[in-house]
């Protein structure tokens, strides 16, 4: 997938993780109560910093911080653009 972004630095966007709509025990979760989900896909990565280059690549699954990164709706998709080090892991 290509987005028309290039993000600056070490910023990395990210989209995320579908939210999940059922418990294990298949109890439907209203919109209005749904976590936001702490996983999504790199869709774009930054150069990095002066003697520090970013680590994640683009296609790679990641986890992040509950409230990290800048929401953004580009052509009705919804991403994070966030700092590499509020990254958490890639998975």
């Amino acid at each position: 997938m290509s987005v028309n972004i290039k993000p600056l630095a070490d910023r990395v966007l990210v989209e995320p993780a579908a939210a999940e709509e059922t418990t294990a025990s298949g109890i439907i979760i209203p919109g209005t109560a749904q976590e936001k989900p702490q996983r999504g896909t790199v869709v774009a990565v930054g150069p990095g910093k002066k003697d520090d280059p970013t680590t994640v690549k683009v296609g790679d699954s990641v986890l992040y911080g509950k409230f990290s990164g800048t929401e953004l709706n580009l052509k009705g998709k919804d991403y994070l653009i966030m700092r590499e080090a509020d990254i958490l892991a890639i998975v």
